[in-house]
């Protein structure tokens, strides 16, 4: 049996970028949930339509095939054979990946693609619902969060590095609205499982939220 390690958290906490580093030293494979509904919200912007409009974005899906590669340099998404990994990195992609997790269709859609993986691979899965929803059996769930404060500042900070025009408090406004939107939806909101271990970064260099992981997955494991 596959070992799933499921790691859910708001917007900006470093899941990816953790997660990532985590399953490399496991020698898991690793997957990002997020960049899927980035996918998708990335597609309708590209269409021109409204993420918010469910009845539009449903009326893409037909038109999208989305693929993971999984290289050396960690895992890349491909939406109809483009590779998107650094498109669905965007501000404007990531609002998008809000508004369309919001549509169960949506959901729907990527669920089978996302338990398929976690069958047939040792993997960390990193998302909003992946250990109350998409893996509720993983054998360990953690929950990583961080001040919205602190995840804006490494946000602001990484988009700086990629060449992006923003300033640090469209950043925070941004975290702080897809924070709420990621909360009240009526659909898998963002929460942590009853079974999940809380690690709060706030205070936390990359090397001690690394060290953090792997303690409480050591432990479960």
């Amino acid at each position: 049996m596959s070992v799933n390690i499921a790691i859910d958290g708001p917007a900006g906490a470093g899941k990816s970028t953790l997660a990532r580093k985590a399953a490399e030293k496991l020698g898991y494979i690793y997957v990002d949930t997020g960049a899927l509904y980035r996918t998708v919200g990335l597609y309708s912007i590209r269409k021109g339509y409204d993420t918010k409009d469910a009845e539009k974005v449903i009326s893409t899906l037909d038109d999208i095939d989305i693929k993971l590669g999984f290289t050396d340099e960690g895992q890349r998404v491909y939406l109809n054979g483009e590779d998107v990994s650094e498109a669905i990195r965007t501000p404007e992609a990531s609002m998008g990946a809000s508004n369309v997790s919001a549509v169960p269709k949506v959901r729907e859609f990527l669920f089978d693609l996302q338990k398929q993986i976690a069958k047939n691979n040792d993997c960390l899965m990193d998302g909003r619902d992946i250990g109350t929803v998409v893996l509720p059996d993983a054998q360990v769930k953690i929950f990583l969060t961080a001040s919205p404060e602190t995840r804006a500042k490494r946000r602001y900070d990484e988009l700086v590095l990629k060449g992006s025009d923003v300033t640090y408090q469209e950043v925070l406004d941004d975290l702080i609205k897809r924070d709420y939107q990621d909360t009240h939806r009526e659909i898998a909101p963002l929460k942590a499982a009853d079974d999940a271990e809380i690690v709060d970064t706030s205070d936390f260099t990359f090397d001690e939220s690394l060290d953090a992981i792997l303690a409480v997955i050591a432990k479960k494991l």
